[in-house]
C-alpha cells in the first residue's frame, strides 16, 4: 500500500545522471548523456514534497520542478513536472503508487498525453535505493503510441546523494 512517506528516499540534495533519447517514438537509438542537481523537500504537511532541478542539458540547460502530492482517500500520487523553458505550462500530470517491499519497492505512474499531436501513454517507474546503496534511486520514463501495449524507455536519470550544498560547490569550485 502506498503512504504519504513513499518519497521519503529522495528527500535531500542529489547528483543527478540522465541519460536522454534524442527523439521519441521513433525508433531513436542516440542517447545523451548529461549531469545535473535535485534538491528535495516535503511540503503540505508532509502529504507532498517538491523538487528544484538543474538539468546541464547540452546546448541547453535550464530548470525544473517536480510537484507530488499525495491523495489520502484515494491512497494515490499526482506528479506534475514544470519545465522551466516553458514556465506557463504544467505537465499532465502521472497517477499512481508504490508496491511491493523493501527492495522490492516499485512506484509506477500513468498518464494520457501527446506527442506531436498523437495520444500516447506515459508511464514513471521509481526505484527507490536507501542512500547508502551505491546505486542510489533510479527513475525512469516510458512513452507508449499504442495504449500501452509496447513501451519504449526514453529518459533514466540516476540519484547519487550529494555531500554539500550546490552553492557551497561552486563557490568551492571557483577557489
Amino acid at each position: 500500500m502506498s503512504t504519504a512517506n513513499d518519497f521519503d528516499f529522495l528527500i535531500g540534495h542529489w547528483h543527478v545522471s540522465h541519460c536522454r533519447l534524442a527523439e521519441r517514438l521513433v525508433a531513436s537509438q542516440h542517447w545523451v548523456e548529461f549531469d545535473g542537481t535535485t534538491r528535495v523537500q516535503k511540503v503540505l504537511g508532509g502529504l507532498g514534497n517538491m523538487d528544484d532541478n538543474l538539468l546541464n542539458l547540452p546546448g541547453d540547460p535550464y530548470r525544473a520542478v517536480t510537484l507530488r502530492s499525495f491523495d489520502l482517500a484515494q491512497q494515490q500520487w499526482s506528479i506534475w513536472w514544470l519545465d522551466g523553458r516553458t514556465p506557463g505550462q504544467l505537465d499532465t500530470p502521472v497517477v499512481g503508487r508504490f508496491e511491493g517491499a523493501g527492495e522490492d519497492r516499485v512506484g509506477q505512474f500513468f498518464a494520457d498525453d501527446h506527442l506531436r499531436g498523437q495520444p500516447i501513454r506515459v508511464r514513471f517507474v521509481w526505484t527507490p535505493q536507501p542512500p547508502e546503496n551505491a546505486h542510489g534511486p533510479r527513475w525512469s520514463q516510458a512513452f507508449s503510441g499504442d495504449g500501452g501495449e509496447s513501451w519504449e524507455v526514453n529518459w533514466v536519470m540516476d540519484f547519487r546523494l550529494a555531500s554539500s550544498e550546490p552553492e557551497v560547490e561552486i563557490i568551492q569550485n571557483l577557489l
